[in-house]
């Protein structure tokens, strides 16, 4: 029988490894590291959509063989994966694609998705761009001063992929009404106490909650960050326990005051407080 496959799709630098890591305890739950599946079904999209041979049948025909095909093609890539009877695949373009799970498998899909302070994402993200000066980073070009100071960084990560990209989904989510089907996670909840966060998460999946040990959480999922171009991207700490904030520090007071005018939307719905400047 194939397993109940769950989605996580979180922000960048959100804990959403560390998520994956402890519901790995539970014996009963498969857990990714970050997922290649969307791409197999947005693979087979783009052929099912373009192809002169789907073009030339029946539409709706067609369509119900794709629908078909895609759910099929992900409950086997788990069943050779694992004989566990649930899956959480990480994903961060899940929960954008609510409207296509729920037509592949005729019924609404159950995704997490981790959320954190905007301010801390951003110190986080630069602390990964200090952590290897020996390497080059492509964020980084001194020849169009592009990338060059700490504000530029903060300024090009809310406008390309990871983080500018994730937010344009959260806006999209929100714009869709799947925000009211989708169990969004605070890091610092989950950090500050995870027993009380990991029972709002098996009461959204519907499953019996299970006896995790936060004080020392193995690293379950393995990735080669290098893929990355960011080592240690995806490494977790075995305790879970609150991070200090360090974002003023860090980034700085003009990106903090950017952030705070220009997403004050993403402080109010995630219940974040913008700092006195």
């Amino acid at each position: 029988m194939p397993p109940k496959i769950f989605y996580q799709s979180s922000m960048p630098r959100a804990g959403s490894t560390l998520l994956q890591n402890i519901l790995a305890q539970n014996p009963e739950f498969y857990v990714t590291p970050t997922s290649g599946l969307l791409e197999l079904v947005f693979g087979a999209r783009l052929n099912y959509t373009n192809s002169a041979e789907f073009k030339a049948q029946d539409a709706a025909l067609m369509k119900k063989a794709f629908l078909a095909f895609s759910r099929a093609g992900m409950e086997a890539y788990f069943q050779a994966l694992t004989d566990k009877p649930y899956v959480l695949d990480k994903s961060r373009g899940w929960g954008v694609h609510f409207d296509l799970l729920k037509l592949i498998f005729d019924e609404e899909p159950k995704i997490i998705c981790m959320v954190r302070d905007l301010r801390q994402i951003l110190a986080s993200m630069e602390k990964k761009f200090r952590q290897n000066p020996d390497k080059h980073r492509p964020i980084e070009n001194h020849s169009n001063l592009s990338g060059t100071t700490t504000y530029k960084r903060a300024l090009l990560h809310l406008q390309s992929p990871p983080v500018g990209l994730a937010l344009d989904r959260l806006i999209e989510i929100h714009q869709r009404g799947w925000d009211k089907k989708i169990l969004f996670v605070r890091f610092e909840d989950l950090t500050s106490d995870p027993q009380a966060t990991l029972k709002r998460v098996y009461g959204y999946l519907g499953l019996p909650e299970f006896g995790h040990n936060f004080n020392n959480v193995p690293q379950a999922t393995q990735e080669d960050d290098q893929v990355y171009g960011i080592a240690g991207l995806h490494a977790i700490r075995p305790k879970v326990e609150p991070l200090q904030n360090d974002y003023m520090s860090v980034i700085g007071k003009d990106a903090v005051r950017f952030l705070q005018s220009n997403f004050a939307w993403y402080f109010t719905l995630f219940g974040y407080t913008a700092s006195p400047l």
